[in-house]
C-alpha cells in the first residue's frame, strides 16, 4: 500500500539510524533497538504521501518525516514505562531491557532530537502543529489513566480519548505533508480530515484486535486493555448490551485481575455484537476518509490513499 513512497521510507530508515547516533553509547544502543524493532512507519508514510501532491525536494521534507517517527517512538517508550509493558511487536521493550529510568530519558531525548532536526527548517505553523499534537497526546494519556477500571463510560468518552491519543497525531502527519509542499488551506484541511478519520479507525481496530487476535499477531498479551482496566469500545458496548453486564462490570473494576477473570470477561464480550458494532464504526470512519481525499489527487496516488484505508479496515496486527 506504500509502494508510492517506498523509496522515501527506505531512505527514512537510513536517516533514522544516522540521527540517533550519540557519543553516549547507551543512547545509541537503546535508540537503535527501538528502530530495529520495526513498525508500520504509518505516520511518516502518510506524511510522504501527502507531499506527493506536488514535486518536492526530498532534502527539504525528510527532516519532518524523521521528526514525526522519532516523536512516535518517544511516545511508545513512555507508554511502555507507564504500562510496565515487557513486549511490543513481539520484542522486548526498552524498559524491560534497560529499566524505566533510562527509558524515560531516551523518550525525552527522542522528543528533543525531533525538534532539533526541524527547528530551523519548519515554519512556525508546522512547529505549532507538532507541539499541539504532543500536548493532545499527553492529555489523552492522562484522560485514559484517570478513567481506568471505571465502567460508567460512554462511547463519546472513548472517542474523545482516542482522538487525543491516536487520531490527532495521524491527522497532524497528513496536515504537515500538505504544509510542507504549500498546498492550499482547503487541500491541507482535507488531508488532515483524511488522517483524522484514518486514525480513529486505526485505534478502534487496535482495540478490537486486543480482544480478538492472538498474542503472536499483535505482539502482546490478548486482553491487555481489560487487564489494565482500559475501557475500549467493545467493552463499552458489552457493558451496555450484555445480559451479564453486572458480572462484566465487576470484572472491569477488578485491579490485578486473574487470567480466569480476563477469559470470562472476554467470553461475555464475545457473546454480544460488540465486535460487529465496533467494526461498523471503523467502516464509517474509513468511508469518510475515502470521501474526503482531495479531488486533485488522482491515479495511482489516489489509489494509494484508498489502499491505506482498506488496510486499516482489514488488518489483523
Amino acid at each position: 500500500m506504500f509502494d508510492i513512497v517506498k523509496s522515501d521510507l527506505m531512505l527514512l530508515e537510513t536517516e533514522l539510524l544516522s540521527v540517533i547516533h550519540s557519543p553516549e553509547k547507551l543512547i545509541t544502543d537503546i535508540s537503535k533497538h527501538l528502530i530495529e524493532a520495526g513498525g508500520k512507519r504509518l505516520r511518516p508514510a502518510l506524511y510522504f504521501m501527502c507531499t506527493k501532491s506536488r514535486v518536492a525536494d526530498m532534502e527539504a521534507i525528510m527532516p519532518m518525516a524523521i521528526a514525526i517517527e522519532l516523536i512516535h517512538m518517544a511516545t511508545l517508550v513512555h507508554d511502555d514505562v507507564i504500562d510496565n509493558a515487557a513486549t511490543r511487536r513481539g520484542k522486548a521493550t526498552a524498559n524491560s531491557c534497560w529499566g524505566n529510568h533510562s527509558s524515560v530519558l531516551i523518550g525525552d531525548y527522542l522528543f528533543a532530537k525531533a525538534f532539533s532536526l526541524v527547528a530551523n527548517k519548519a515554519s512556525s505553523e508546522m512547529l505549532k502543529v507538532l507541539t499541539d499534537v504532543i500536548c493532545s497526546m499527553c492529555e489523552g494519556e492522562i484522560n485514559q489513566n484517570r478513567s481506568t477500571f471505571q465502567t460508567n463510560q460512554k462511547e463519546s468518552d472513548y472517542l474523545g480519548r482516542i482522538e487525543q491519543k491516536t487520531a490527532d497525531f495521524i491527522a497532524a502527519s497528513c496536515e504537515l505533508g500538505g504544509l510542507a509542499v504549500g498546498l492550499s488551506i482547503d487541500e491541507t484541511k482535507a488531508l488532515r480530515e483524511y488522517g483524522y478519520s484514518l486514525g480513529m479507525a486505526f485505534q478502534i481496530t487496535d482495540d478490537i484486535l486486543d480482544v480478538t487476535a492472538s498474542s503472536e499477531q499483535i505482539g502482546k498479551p490478548v486482553g491487555n486493555d481489560l487487564r489494565q482496566g482500559i475501557v475500549t469500545l467493545p467493552i463499552i458496548y458489552a457493558l451496555e448490551h450484555s445480559p451479564h453486564k453486572e458480572e462484566l462490570q465487576e470484572i472491569v473494576q477488578t485491579k490485578n485481575m486473574s487470567e480466569e477473570k480476563i477469559k470470562r470477561g472476554l467470553a461475555i464480550l464475545h457473546e454480544t455484537d460488540a465486535i460487529e458494532y465496533s467494526y461498523s464504526r471503523v467502516a464509517d470512519y474509513l468511508q469518510y476518509a475515502r470521501n474526503v481525499i482531495p479531488a486533485n489527487i488522482l491515479g495511482e496516488h489516489r489509489e494509494a490513499f484508498i489502499a491505506v484505508a482498506d488496510f486499516v479496515g482489514l488488518r489483523n496486527y
